[in-house]
């Protein structure tokens, strides 16, 4: 699984030169809002200015093309309002406590953040590999994150963050038709009801990166300038980040998303849970 973590008070700069401090490695910079470590002790990390148009290389389904100047000099100018984003590179699941030593690398260069600022959440976001990428497990972890999606939220909502910070939920209507039984669609059925109800990055669970590495005509089509990257991983988005916070770790987070896969993997509870929503609204 990779991490990325949000947050602010020091500069892609300084938090890059911290984690090479930390775990080794040498800083390399892309432009000056992004640098990368990539052989440190857990692997390549990276970190940088969460807004595409101060990274000029990457104009991939970018509308406006700027310089490098300009770029540079519109980071500088919002960079102390856009957070900064730790990246890491996919880790074993017995090494992700090592995620929470990177945390505190940052804190102590004087990283911070408590979950929001004035303009929205700082994220804590995992990409995690899928155990495959056939039609009934994507399905059956989709099901599963949407009928324990509730929980999640009060959950995330429970440290005081506003719901107007968390992204926004499925539609009703497109929750109610995946989590029903007979819900077993081919891949691209999948793929083409997704981009029909949630042509947005702003979901809990967000499956345009897996969908746009299996179909990437069809994401490009729907989506021609949506800041997608191509993963295939469960891109999920909903905790939020609290650097500032030293008792604060992304096990509760992880926890959260172990109890969805528990529940993909177990068909006859999918069933239970569907049938006691139902008795509920009944």
């Amino acid at each position: 699984m990779g991490v990325e973590i949000e947050f602010l008070g020091i500069s892609a700069r300084t938090a890059a030169q911290a984690l090479a401090r930390a775990f080794g490695g040498t800083c390399v910079e892309e432009d000056p809002h992004a640098f990368h470590v990539p052989d440190t002790a857990i692997g390549r990390l990276g970190v940088e200015l969460d807004l595409r148009h101060a990274h000029p290389r990457r104009t991939a389904a970018q509308r406006l093309r700027l310089t490098p100047a300009l770029a540079a000099w519109i980071g500088t100018a919002l960079a102390g309002v856009v957070p900064r984003e730790l990246i890491t590179a996919p880790l074993p699941f017995d090494e992700l406590h090592r995620v929470d030593e990177a945390v505190r690398a940052l804190r102590a260069a004087g990283a911070r953040g408590a979950g929001t600022t004035w303009l929205g959440s700082l994220g804590l976001h995992f990409n995690i590999d899928p155990p495959d990428l056939d039609a009934g497990t994507i399905t059956a972890v989709l099901k599963a994150f949407l009928l324990r999606n509730a929980r999640l939220r009060r959950e995330t909502a429970g440290r005081g963050l506003a719901p107007a910070f968390l992204p926004a939920p499925y539609p009703d209507d497109y929750v109610s038709r995946v989590i029903a039984p007979d819900y077993w669609p081919d891949l691209p059925t999948l793929a083409e009801d997704y981009l029909a109800a949630n042509p947005t990055r702003n979901r809990d669970l967000d499956l345009l990166p897996l969908f746009l590495h299996l179909f990437p005509d069809r994401v490009r089509a729907a989506l021609p300038h949506e800041k997608i990257g191509s993963r295939a991983v469960f891109h999920y988005r909903l905790p939020q980040a609290h650097v500032s916070d030293p008792a604060w770790s992304i096990v509760g987070a992880w926890n959260g998303w172990a109890g969805v896969e528990a529940l993909a993997g177990d068909r006859d509870d999918l069933l239970r849970r569907w049938r006691s929503l139902r008795e509920r609204a009944a």
